[in-house]
């Protein structure tokens, strides 16, 4: 006789989302800020010049946009292939709990080693190579922790209400997680004057690191998978499995929205610290606070979308949270005129709250139903590869986000970068009489760069605006009703 599944547990079991959100914050909202020299933007860029490869090649494409592509394609392709592993297991611990305790440390480590690493100085061709093999180990170690943990969604997820509940609660520990990784430039803060402004980044980020590496560790031995799950190793081949996966209408139909949310999202997160810097010209220690509005806002909401969600269905919520997302990428791409910085960021904060909840819940339930009716129907709980099918697609679509953003950007940063090579004497001189920043002084002497650098981030939100429209159009096509029907029946008539 199994244990039974309660919420007590899906809470224990949602820290570990909290652990890996935060590693994969740090990655998302802060690599590119520190790597991609801005005009204007304090810090920016800090861990590129003078160490990575900064000139653009084709189309405006550079060395760090292509390593970071190259990564997510890497990521996109193993988690298929992570899935079936897991799948296919036959550990005494379980078929997913035992890869989330191996993997938890090497993944905080090589999370801290990205920021630490790619800082041999005078030779950048070196450091583009430690770059691009670090983000290939933490994008395999990510894949390792996350694609196992994803596919405990469905199977802790043994009903409706338990699916729904899972998806909010690692919801709110994701959310939590994203939150606390823009808190480094406050927590930097602490240790600049002792160590300077780039080590002292790099300590929050080790801090920040060992608190997801505690979070991730503690379900993966408090949780006993095999005193609630019953399942037998899947038997179908990866690419065999895989295919089958696809071969889902519905899933599909899930699928092709799903790229469109997560090329925008992330074409947003990128751009977040930029945003706030050159078009809102506020601080980016502002950005946790901003962050912290967004996720209040967002739990707020959390009980009433899970109300909500039983009573009419996941579909026209979800549809809801792309309008609303497109809404927010609107505002972003015309703030920094009318108002000041802080109240285009509170008012960005607030309304990105709504589809912040509505999307960080029901998306994975959705995959949770699809999973379960498949399962029902041959027999076969692959949902290890749902999850990683749904991954492999999101991830493409973040490959293809940041590629772009770095496309679209790269042309200022380069202007920017010159900029300060030409100027940097004159601008320390400056600097040392005025008591100003030398960003400051360079911003003040060259207001047209600054201008040509704002414009092209606004264009990054522009495209995430038209992205998400296209995303709620494609998910009028997926039967959500449809779905819970076929499970029903098929659960009656066993």
């Amino acid at each position: 006789m199994k244990k039974k599944i309660t919420n007590k547990l899906l809470w224990l079991f949602a820290v570990g989302q909290f652990g890996w959100s935060l590693l994969s914050g740090l990655i998302s909202s802060w690599m590119v800020y520190y790597y991609i020299p801005a005009l204007g933007s304090d810090n920016s860029g800090i861990f590129g010049n003078g160490f990575i490869t900064q000139k653009r090649f084709f189309l405006g494409l550079t060395i760090f946009g292509i390593i970071m592509m190259i990564g997510r394609v890497f990521d996109a392709i193993t988690d298929p292939l992570v899935a079936s592993w897991s799948d296919r297991s036959t550990f005494k611990g379980g078929r997913r709990i035992p890869f989330m305790k191996v993997i938890a440390i090497p993944f905080a480590v090589i999370t801290v080693g990205v920021f630490v690493f790619p800082q041999v100085p005078g030779n950048e061709v070196l450091n583009d190579i430690i770059i691009f093999v670090t983000l290939i180990l933490f994008y395999l170690f990510m894949t390792i922790y996350c694609t196992p943990y994803n596919a405990l969604i469905s199977e802790f997820g043994d009903t409706q209400e338990h699916r729904i509940n899972v998806s909010t609660y690692i919801s709110f520990t994701y959310i939590a997680g994203l939150t606390l990784a823009f808190l480094v430039p406050n927590l930097a803060g602490f240790f600049e004057a002792s160590l300077g402004t780039a080590n002292s980044i790099r300590v929050a980020i080790g801090i920040m690191a060992a608190i997801a590496c505690v979070a991730m560790i503690l379900p993966s031995f408090l949780i006993k998978e095999r005193d609630y799950i019953e399942a037998k190793p899947v038997k179908t081949p990866v690419f065999k499995s895989l295919f089958s996966t696809f071969k889902n209408g519905q899933f599909r139909r899930f699928v092709y929205s799903d790229v469109i949310y997560f090329f925008a999202v992330t074409l947003f997160q990128t751009g977040l610290a930029y945003y706030e810097t050159l078009l809102m010209h506020i601080p980016a220690s502002n950005t946790f606070m901003l962050m912290a509005i967004m996720t209040i806002v967002s739990l707020a909401l959390y009980l009433p979308i899970n109300r909500m969600a039983t009573k009419i269905g996941k579909k026209k919520l979800i549809i809801v949270g792309f309008f609303s997302y497109a809404f927010v990428f609107l505002l972003a791409s015309i703030c920094g005129n009318w108002f000041p910085g802080m109240v285009w960021g509170i008012i960005i904060a607030v309304c990105a709250g709504v589809p912040m909840a509505i999307l960080g819940i029901l998306p994975q339930a959705c995959v949770a139903d699809v999973a379960e009716l498949e399962a029902l129907k041959t027999g076969e709980n692959r949902s290890g590869m749902f999850f990683a099918a749904r991954t492999f697609a999101m991830k493409l679509g973040q490959a293809i986000a940041v590629i772009l953003f770095t496309a679209v950007t790269s042309s200022a940063a380069a202007e920017a970068e010159q900029f300060m090579i030409d100027h940097k004497a004159e601008a320390e001189k400056i600097a040392e009489e005025t008591g100003k920043t030398v960003s400051e002084v360079l911003n003040g002497m060259e207001q047209s760069i600054s201008s040509s650098g704002e414009m092209s981030f606004r264009i990054t939100a522009i495209i995430a605006t038209v992205a998400c429209l296209i995303g709620a159009v494609l998910f009028f096509f997926y039967k959500d009703k449809k779905i819970l029907d076929e499970i029903e029946a098929l659960k009656k008539d066993q």
